[in-house]
Parts: C-alpha cells; structure tokens; sequence
C-alpha cells in the first residue's frame, strides 16, 4: 500500500497544479470568478486530504481524509464538466483535465476499499 500511497500523492499533487493554472487561465482570459474558485478550492483540496491521510492518527482517520479527498474529487470533476460544457474551457484541454480527476478518482475508491478491508 505504501507504493499506493506515494503514486496518489504524486498524482494530487500534479493534479493540483494544474487546477491552479487552469484556475488563473479562467480569472485573467476568461473573467471568470465564481465557478474557477469553486474549482480552485475543491482540486487543490484533493491533495490537501491525502497529505493529512498520510499523518492520520488512526486508521479510522486515514479513511476519513481519504474520503473526505474522494468527495474533493467527486466536487472537482462535476466543475470541469460543467465549465467545458458551457465552452470556458477547451473541450481538448477540459477531457484530459477529465481524465486525470478520473484517475484521481479510481485511486482513490481503491484505497478507500483496501482501507476499509
């Protein structure tokens, strides 16, 4: 699990970089504010969680963040659909987007479902 682990926060941590850029592409060439904070707070939470699932003081603990980043992740890709569908975002660039916060999410059901055995 420890390989798990450590693939997962590579891959939030890479994730959230590219929320934030993504994040300042919308504010400065799209004057977009409100959904892209949403976006923000939510993408880069993802990582945050996992971060303090790896200090947990229980097990019980562990799982709660790693919940707690499944939800971030769940929240995240509903606003990357939602700004390519009303076109604030390339469709190219929103799909692999997409597909990382997917990766992200497959991820993380995985640990949760190894967590909870």
């Amino acid at each position: 699990m420890k390989n798990e682990k450590n693939v997962i926060l590579a891959k939030s941590y890479d994730f959230a970089k590219q929320i934030v850029k993504l994040y300042f592409h919308l504010s400065k060439e799209k004057k977009e504010y409100v959904l892209s904070k949403q976006l923000l707070r939510s993408g880069t939470s993802i990582g945050a969680n996992i971060e303090e699932a790896q200090a947990g003081q229980s097990e019980k603990d562990f799982i709660v963040k790693i919940q707690i980043s499944l939800k971030e992740a769940r929240e995240t890709h509903y606003w990357l659909r939602l700004l390519r569908d009303t076109q604030f975002i390339e469709t190219k660039i929103a799909n692999s987007i997409i597909n990382d916060c997917e990766e992200l999410l497959y991820i993380l059901s995985t640990i949760l479902k190894t967590a909870k055995k």
